[in-house]
């Protein structure tokens, strides 16, 4: 019924990345992004989509992101320091390290990666439309209330 998954790894994606951000580049600031980024870099400040669009955030193994990411996709096998909001899907690779709390549509998991924060599955696959929401989400999840 249980099979050892401690050697797994997540399947690779053949996504397509318009921009990516180099392991040497830094960027201050809000991205707002209209198609797939990859990160490899450090990005300080939040990172949104357009919910109409289908959009993917990958953080590589050297990337990292100190702000709150909302796309359709995110993608995390770097550092995220901040809240993540993926309407779809959200995958963290084994070195992945994540403070923050997760919102999700589905989640995978591979072994070793470290989340710190609240996990939440989000069913109607929308990212909350306003921090008052999130925070709300997160408060009833924390005193054990559904929605």
């Amino acid at each position: 019924m249980f099979e050892k998954l401690r050697d797994k790894t997540l399947t690779t994606t053949q996504e397509r990345f318009d921009t990516i951000i180099g392991k040497t580049t830094q960027i201050y600031g809000r991205l707002v992004l209209l198609d797939s980024v990859r990160i490899d870099g450090k990005v300080v400040g939040n990172i949104e989509t357009n919910k109409d669009n289908k959009v993917t955030v990958a953080i590589g193994s050297s990337g990292e992101v100190s702000g709150d990411i909302t796309a359709y996709r995110v993608m995390v096998a770097g550092k995220v320091e901040g809240n993540i909001y993926a309407t779809e899907r959200v995958e963290f690779h084994k070195e992945s390290i994540v403070h923050g709390d997760i919102s999700y549509g589905s989640i995978a998991v591979e072994h070793g990666a470290k989340l710190l924060g609240l996990v939440i599955q989000n069913p109607t696959g929308n990212p909350p439309t306003a921090a008052s929401d999130a925070s709300s989400a997160i408060r009833n999840a924390q005193n054990g209330v559904s929605n």
